[in-house]
């Protein structure tokens, strides 16, 4: 099994099993990934409700955005072009993407906060 959170490779015995859904105790047509026991530890096993709806859809938008903005890139671009800026711009746009999303879902923090008072 390899952990999806840190790569490491390891016998099944040696993994838990993550459910992206947040319940994996419900196993009807389910399939789940593993994570080490020490990534297991450090996750936050609090409910997440829509969080992985809000991820895939946020994941889906940035790729749509990214297609559509990219130019068509040769062969010899490719051999040529650093993967590292690519990989900063698309945490970047995902991290953007996810806060506008969590804020048209959910309201500004600044309004949570006040709600709650």
């Amino acid at each position: 099994m390899v952990c999806i959170a840190c790569g490491a490779s390891l016998p099944r015995s040696e993994t838990r099993e993550y459910d992206k859904h947040g319940n994996r105790w419900d196993r009807h047509g389910k399939s789940f990934e593993h994570l080490c026991k020490a990534c297991y530890r450090d996750l936050c096993h609090q409910p997440r409700g829509e969080l992985e709806a809000l991820l895939v859809d946020v994941e889906a938008e940035v790729r749509t955005d990214r297609s559509a903005d990219r130019p068509t890139v040769t062969d010899a671009d490719a051999d040529t072009e650093s993967g590292s800026a690519d990989v900063s711009d698309s945490q970047a746009a995902f991290l953007s993407k996810y806060a506008e999303a969590v804020e048209a879902r959910y309201g500004s923090i600044g309004e949570s906060e006040r709600d709650s008072e």
